[in-house]
């Protein structure tokens, strides 16, 4: 792979046009950002669980700030890239004329890269998996392709995101966003299909990135790019380097602004959030200044800023230094593991008191059961309504309810379920819990 074909701004859906950015006030990758951000299921995201409850008494981090402070990092990642490529290639700009643009490109994709996460997170991929392993849509495998079957056991968000982003919805774009294929590709963490992923010790099959449905879509983009096909999978390709980045920011932000939002519950106390932040942070004087500040919160604030800018400089430096892996897929790891041994070894330690006081907290714990439930009950109610070939009146009531936007006119199983899953998975956490209330019969809503 070469980062000139890599860094592509053809657009997708509008391949034959041409780019008069010289002409404009942002470049493509910069549109992509803009895009996004402008979108309504960006907008939605305000309203989906990152880890804690929303709403509650205490500001917490949600799906949106969440993905609004990924993008920042990430921007920083692409920045110092750009910076230390320029150092050791002065003449790059010349051979690579975007690669000025990364930090906009990763940017626009880490804004995007939990848009297709369904309410309640991870709890709620884990229902509408469970729908069809455990529940009442196991009656529906006999109507698909075992391909298809395993994208519906195996509910993906980066998957949906794809989908979400180049799917032709009712009434909507046909293109889509109509992103730049440089963007689309660095939110596919796992460039195979789901019945080629889930493989252990393969970082580039850890999970799936693309629905059957968006097969085609993801081979157009890895021709366009110059993806390199899989050794271990003929069906599946490697990883856009720009991925790596991508999963960096991502990472970087959720181990250490959870503890910042621990601290903010009172789950963890000041002493135990600085003592996992300060090996961090790489400044023996930053003990005094922070003993100067009066407001623990303040003090979690300025740990937390250091310790992120240790790890963009310590992952923008692997991956600088790494490039022939990066390029040719050699690279099995992701870059904060790839870290100095001590800052893994504290990143472990993050991770291991973030699994047992924060994810297994009671209020977590109790919304991700809760969320579990009610994704499960409104698959339950929609699926065999929109399935149904002679409906009852309450079928078609429930059927008329899902926008249309999210209706199909094809006629096989899997496209209806894809469908109602497009419905469910885009839901907020208030539009779920108030609609599966209303359909229950559990409130009634206004008449006024």
């Amino acid at each position: 792979m070469n980062w000139k074909q890599l860094i592509s701004a053809k657009r997708w859906g509008y391949e034959r046009r041409e780019s008069h950015e010289q002409f404009d006030a942002r470049s493509e990758f910069q549109r992509d950002y803009d895009r996004l951000i402008f979108s309504s299921p960006f907008r939605r995201l305000q309203n989906k669980t990152q880890v804690f409850p929303l709403p509650g008494a205490v500001f917490v981090h949600n799906r949106l700030t969440h993905s609004l402070e990924v993008a920042s990092v990430g921007r920083s990642l692409g920045r110092l890239f750009y910076n230390l490529m320029k150092q050791e290639y002065p003449k790059i700009d010349e051979e690579v004329p975007y690669l000025q643009e990364v930090g906009n490109i990763i940017s626009a994709a880490c804004l995007s890269h939990d848009l297709g996460n369904p309410a309640f997170g991870h709890s709620g991929e884990a229902a509408i998996s469970s729908y069809f392993t455990e529940g009442e849509g196991k009656k529906y495998q006999e109507q698909v392709t075992p391909k298809q079957w395993s994208d519906l056991t195996h509910f993906e968000g980066n998957a949906n995101a794809l989908r979400i982003l180049t799917h032709a919805f009712n009434g909507k774009d046909p293109k889509g966003f109509a992103l730049t294929y440089a963007t689309l590709a660095s939110i596919v963490k796992y460039p195979c299909s789901a019945i080629d992923g889930h493989v252990k010790g393969n970082h580039h099959r850890k999970k799936y990135g693309f629905f059957e449905g968006e097969r085609e879509s993801f081979e157009k983009i890895a021709l366009e790019l110059g993806l390199q096909k899989d050794p271990t999978n003929p069906n599946g390709y490697l990883r856009h380097p720009l991925v790596y980045l991508v999963e960096a920011a991502d990472d970087i932000c959720y181990n250490i602004i959870d503890l910042e939002d621990a601290h903010h519950l009172k789950i963890l106390s000041y002493e135990e959030v600085e003592d996992l932040l300060l090996p961090l942070c790489g400044s023996e004087s930053l003990k005094a200044r922070l003993e100067s500040l009066g407001d623990k919160g303040s003090r979690v604030e300025l740990l937390r800023a250091k310790a992120i800018n240790t790890l963009i400089q310590g992952c923008a430096s692997v991956f600088v230094q790494n490039q022939d892996k990066f390029l040719t897929g050699a690279f099995e790891s992701s870059l904060v593991d790839a870290l100095d041994t001590e800052i893994v070894k504290q990143m472990k330690k993050i991770e291991k008191v973030s699994v047992a006081r924060i994810y297994n907290a009671p209020t977590v714990v109790q919304i991700e059961i809760a969320g579990y439930k009610v994704m499960n009950a409104l698959l339950e109610e929609f699926v065999p309504a929109y399935l149904k070939t002679n409906k009852t009146m309450f079928d078609k009531k429930l059927v008329a309810m899902i926008p249309e936007q999210f209706h199909t006119d094809k006629e096989d199983a899997y496209s209806k379920i894809r469908a109602v899953l497009d419905f469910v998975s885009g839901m907020t956490d208030v539009y779920a819990v108030d609609l599966y209330r209303k359909i229950k019969g559990i409130s009634i809503p206004s008449l006024d």
